[in-house]
């Protein structure tokens, strides 16, 4: 019976081998490369064939998304309509292992003509691409992860990677930030995490529980009981925060000889509560609660004035959480 396991780390040797020899490849070609699409007041075309076809559709969704507007494009379809998407402005990546891709090699005097700037990215120096090239960009590798040399396995992975090498060169040039990102991403996650304020999702006006310092624990029961998020706020005539009761507080004092209808909430109160501002991340909010123990914040303006409240269960239906 085959050795699957030695089989699979046969492989993870020979392409971690691949990687460590794209560090020779950074060079004065490769600066040059990151300098045309730094410069490009285009967009970056990525084209390949094949497998190189498929790692060129993950380089130019990579760059998209970090800050180089880039698309890719099909070599058989730019040869039937497709190069009307290319324009002098934009710089063209083409990947090709060999370098001698038909496909690829039977656009370059159109992609000329255009004026468009040209990278290739080959694993031969001395290939046709390379040499039509204003740049080229070495991929090669000792050798492929297939016994048989012949499926793209580590010559594709060396790509992936300095095209990812590419995309973060000019991230940081670009000085790209993580709301730059989320802005690309507003539909997962992450993008939630980055771009989402308190301001979003916290509970104002007539579903802010608050009351005021001369209320009694009953009256911010009930109050709790009616806005539903575990918690109210305590304020004073010019409607300044002066404390905050929460569930965790009424389950402390029910040992405690206190009278819900005639002591005062101040009595009980937790005063200097952590708070949160209106435009701050939810994430940021996350962090505080998450560090400090607590399941909810008063949001406050520049008067210290309740403005809005959160708890967690925002958190979680916001996708936050």
């Amino acid at each position: 019976m085959k050795n699957f396991k030695q089989l699979a780390l046969n492989v993870i040797d020979i392409e971690q081998q691949a990687i460590a020899e794209l560090a020779g490849f950074i060079d004065d070609n490769f600066a040059q490369a990151c300098e045309l699409m730094f410069n490009c007041s285009g967009r970056v075309i990525v084209i390949g064939m094949g497998k190189s076809g498929h790692i060129g559709g993950k380089i130019a969704a990579t760059l998209a998304s970090t800050g180089t507007p880039a698309f890719f494009v099909h070599p058989g379809e730019a040869s039937h309509g497709d190069l009307g998407m290319i324009t002098a402005n934009d710089v063209v990546l083409t990947i090709s292992n060999s370098g001698e891709t038909g496909e690829v090699l039977a656009i370059i005097p159109v992609l000329k003509r255009i004026g468009a700037k040209l990278i290739a990215m080959t694993g031969n120096p001395e290939s046709t691409l390379a040499k039509l090239a204003d740049t080229h960009i070495c991929v090669q590798v000792s050798q492929e992860a297939c016994p048989l040399g012949l499926a793209p396995t580590s010559s594709t992975t060396a790509t992936l990677v300095m095209g990812d090498a590419l995309a973060v060169a000019l991230l940081n040039a670009r000085g790209f930030t993580a709301n730059d990102f989320a802005l690309s991403h507003p539909g997962g996650s992450l993008g939630r995490k980055l771009l989402l304020r308190l301001n979003d999702i916290m509970h104002q006006g007539e579903r802010l529980p608050c009351v005021g310092e001369t209320a009694k624990i009953k009256d911010a029961l009930v109050e709790m009981s009616l806005k539903g998020l575990g918690m109210t706020a305590i304020v004073d005539d010019q409607r300044q925060l002066r404390g905050l009761f929460t569930d965790g507080d009424l389950r402390r004092i029910l040992d405690a000889k206190v009278d819900i209808h005639q002591d005062s909430i101040t009595s009980v109160m937790t005063e200097k509560p952590y708070v949160a501002k209106h435009d701050m991340l939810a994430a940021e909010a996350l962090k505080i609660m998450e560090d400090k123990k607590i399941n909810g914040l008063i949001i406050v303006n520049d008067k210290n004035q309740p403005i809005g409240a959160m708890n967690m269960h925002d958190l979680l239906r916001a996708g936050v959480l």
